[in-house]
């Protein structure tokens, strides 16, 4: 089989053209553009309508108040209605417009953010740890946010601008020609400028949106490491560390403010500009009988003029949202790009679910190495035999871990493979994966909720019985009594309502109520106290009894009470047996055993680690 490239990293930002991003972005949020032809068209007629307020006042000057024979009432009337009318409907477009919008955006957005959720999580461990967890949850949170920014109110306000400006246009040149002409000439370099503009726009508003992931990363990892900063007296480090980051973040957004704010700026000045050159020349040539327009047409012209003018300056400030929108829409992408170095085969031709049954388990010349690091696994071929418990020793940084994550497919192997019962991990659905084979970490990660919901993470559909069963199996009754309110107890974020030891109870309930067919333990009694540990202990052995374990042993009560023992030094397998065997070989092995033995007569009794 070719060998297969090891985990990597999150995929770089594309930067590829604005329309592109946009493109791909709603491609990815079909729900956005369902609708959008109705909804365009209700954002068109109020565009249109927006005309009727000069067109009535000129018509309402010139055929009304300026009537032959004075002024004509009833006239006058009718068209204020009539504009009073179209003004109304044209309000109502918007409503309509503004309400679907919403609707459609934050259903887009939703699914945006569950597809690059989904994305995080079909990402290995490995590549996740290429970037800070509070970096990749702004991906999902505060860049989608800047997203609906602009498609709620930038997007659908840039099209009717646009329209504005059109039929402003159209109608300006019906009642004078050479003043739309000079509008035009005046707004002519402004509008040449936007595009360099809004490319180094573009660059200053990314650098935003990564500065944002740098602080969020900064501030999450120093909440969640907030004992471990305590206990080492580096507050004062950590909050400078923060500092860096929120000043980082603040230089950025000031710069890109600033530049937004000039381009605004800029508009704001060339539309009062135009407003007075058309006051000017208009009274310059003339209003009345003899000169080139009606007083009507100029008042009405004034009035196109401001609605040519007002929707330059709003898609000035909405190409800026539209640049921070293009940054969050690029890292959102970018995590979709990501390919899944762990991919669940579930719907392809080669998936083969794994039946519930005895499990044997194969390393077939497996060899991994970390991006960028020495190779940690070479060469490694390993059977472990169905019903077996094994124990995995060596010294630390010998590959035991690796092995584990291999076993489980947390990561892939470069090269070689791992099979179960004759089948390629990476053929097996993780559907069939995840009930067959279970990890139990050596810190066993709670959730906010109940300890029974916690326990019952590993098999949802377990009733309440099925939890109290595991829970007196295990010997745990009289513990989970002691809580305020038993397995209703809530366990706090990250489990910091209990003890370490507590914590490590809940996760090794979580794997006896799951019933596996292969048992992959990193120490899971290591953080439990002596007395607790021989209960969990005689719970574990009848767990693993009649099923295939994989233990990673840093005691010497584990390798000792395996059935075989696999020796890894150097990220190679150099010894395999029963533990009496292995010490009466005089291998490496033995030498570990024989410094395990002088270590726990030295150490008035204390457990002794297999890694010592």
């Amino acid at each position: 089989m070719p060998a297969r490239p090891a985990s990597g990293s999150i995929a770089t930002a594309s930067e590829g053209g604005a329309w592109a991003t946009v493109r791909r972005g709603l491609a990815l949020s079909p729900e956005i553009t369902a609708g959008l032809g109705v909804t365009l068209a209700l954002a068109a007629v109020s565009s249109v309508g927006r005309i009727i307020v000069p067109v009535g006042v000129q018509q309402t000057v010139d055929t009304g108040i300026n009537a032959e024979g004075g002024p004509d009432v009833q006239r006058i009337a009718l068209l204020v209605g009539l504009a009073a009318l179209a003004v109304a409907v044209t309000g109502a477009c918007s409503y309509l417009v503004n309400v679907r919008l919403f609707r459609a955006t934050e259903a887009g957005l939703a699914t945006l953010r569950v597809k690059a959720f989904r994305r995080i999580h079909d990402l290995s461990t490995l590549t996740q740890s290429t970037e800070r967890r509070g970096a990749l949850v702004s991906r999902v949170t505060s860049d989608v946010d800047t997203i609906s920014m602009f498609v709620q109110f930038g997007g659908i306000i840039l099209f009717v601008s646009l329209g504005q400006i059109v039929v402003a246009t159209v109608l300006m040149a019906v009642y004078s020609w050479w003043l739309a002409l000079l509008v035009w000439l005046t707004f002519l370099p402004l509008f040449l400028s936007l595009r360099p503009l809004q490319k180094w726009l573009s660059v200053l508003f990314g650098t935003v949106r990564e500065n944002v992931g740098l602080m969020l990363g900064a501030i999450s990892e120093a909440v969640v490491g907030a004992d471990t900063i305590r206990a080492y007296g580096a507050e004062r480090r950590t909050q400078e560390r923060i500092d860096g980051s929120v000043e980082a973040h603040r230089r950025s957004a000031t710069r890109a403010g600033v530049f937004a704010s000039s381009i605004f700026a800029a508009g704001t000045l060339v539309s009062g500009l135009a407003v007075a050159l058309v006051v000017g020349v208009g009274l310059w040539f003339g209003v009345g009988d003899d000169g080139a327009l009606t007083l009507g047409q100029l008042l009405a012209f004034l009035f196109l003029v401001q609605l040519f003018t007002q929707p330059v300056q709003i898609a000035t400030e909405v190409l800026n949202e539209l640049q921070n929108a293009i940054a969050g829409w690029r890292r959102v992408i970018a995590v979709l790009d990501t390919p899944a170095d762990v991919a669940d085969p579930d719907g392809t031709p080669e998936a083969t679910p794994i039946p519930h049954g005895p499990v044997t388990a194969r390393f077939d010349g497996v060899s991994y190495a970390y991006p960028d690091g020495p190779v940690v696994l070479r060469g490694v071929d390993l059977e472990v035999p169905a019903q077996t418990r094994v124990a995995v020793v060596g010294e630390t940084g010998s590959g035991k871990t690796t092995l584990a994550k291999l076993l489980t497919r947390l990561q892939d192997p470069l090269h070689g493979r791992v099979l179960l019962n004759g089948v390629d991990l990476r053929d097996v659905p993780f559907s069939s994966l995840r009930r067959r084979v279970v990890l139990v970490p050596q810190e066993g990660f709670l959730f906010d909720v109940s300890l029974r919901d916690n326990i019952r993470l590993s098999r949802p559909e377990a009733d309440d019985d099925a939890v109290d069963l595991a829970v007196t199996e295990l010997g745990l009754e009289p513990w989970v009594r002691s809580l305020p309110h038993g397995l209703d107890t809530r366990v706090g974020q990250r489990g910091e309502s209990l003890s370490a030891g507590e914590r490590q109870l809940v996760a090794v309930a979580r794997a006896y109520l799951a019933d596996p067919d292969l048992l992959v333990l990193d120490e899971a009694t290591s953080a439990v106290d002596p007395a607790t540990e021989v209960r969990l202990q005689r719970a574990l052995d009848g767990l693993t009894r009649g099923r295939t374990s994989v233990a990673i042993a840093h005691r010497l009560s584990t390798a000792e009470a395996a059935d075989v023992v696999v020796v890894v030094d150097k990220g190679e397998v150099v010894e395999v047996g029963p533990h009496t065997e292995l010490v009466a070989a005089g291998g490496v092995y033995a030498g570990l055993h024989a410094s395990w033995v002088r270590q726990r007569t030295s150490d008035d009794g204390d457990p002794v680690r297999l890694d010592a």
